[in-house]
């Protein structure tokens, strides 16, 4: 029997895992670094207040459209951490005449994959997503990735960031940065030294 893993992130749970599978020492291959984000992926990260994350998300989405001549095209995923806040977000964004639609594990399948088609297709090219959208999921031409919530581990970060940047294209990342995830300032400042 063969077991094949793949993973852009290689935590420790992650490599207990692969031995508790294997019968023997799994063989570890690396391609690029593991663990380190896309080097075509531009990062910016914004230290805020949590009370003020709604606005500067409004205030960046108005910067980024008026620098592409006041229509938002692009397709963008916006992370969040919950079920909620998606929702919430993206029913402020609709109200506003942004072209958004959120996806998480509350909604059922058959929505999910309509989201997702009209997603794909550019249609509604604003997607706010939980996790649920973090990982194995491959859209094509993925210009954006805003972590209006940040991540609880650095893992988890570069996953979602590597929404974009993907198959050689370039990509942006803007992440909201507050200062209940401080203890994660010093492994994120190791990541994006590395990939500038």
């Amino acid at each position: 029997r063969q077991t094949l893993m793949w993973s852009a992130t290689w935590p420790k749970d992650v490599q207990q895992l692969a031995r508790d599978l294997c019968n023997e020492e799994p063989v570890h291959v690396t391609v690029g670094q593991s663990g380190h984000a896309c080097h075509n992926i531009q990062q910016f990260v914004e230290v805020v207040e949590e009370n003020v994350k709604a606005e500067r998300l409004q205030a960046l989405m108005r910067a980024v459209a008026s620098a592409s001549g006041g229509v938002w095209d692009a397709k963008t995923l916006i992370f969040t951490d919950t079920k909620r806040c998606a929702d919430d977000i993206t029913r402020v964004l609709r109200r506003d005449g942004w072209p958004a639609l959120s996806i998480h594990g509350d909604k059922k399948q058959t929505e999910r994959d309509w989201v997702l088609a009209e997603f794909k297709s550019g249609r509604m090219p604003i997607m706010i997503a939980t996790d649920v959208a973090s990982r194995g999921l491959d859209v094509k031409d993925v210009k954006y990735v805003i972590n209006y919530d940040f991540p609880g581990t650095v893992e988890d970060y570069v996953h979602r960031i590597g929404r974009t940047g993907r198959a050689g294209a370039h990509g942006t990342a803007y992440s909201f940065f507050t200062v209940d995830k401080a203890k994660l300032a010093k492994p994120l400042i190791g990541i994006l030294r590395e990939a500038s």
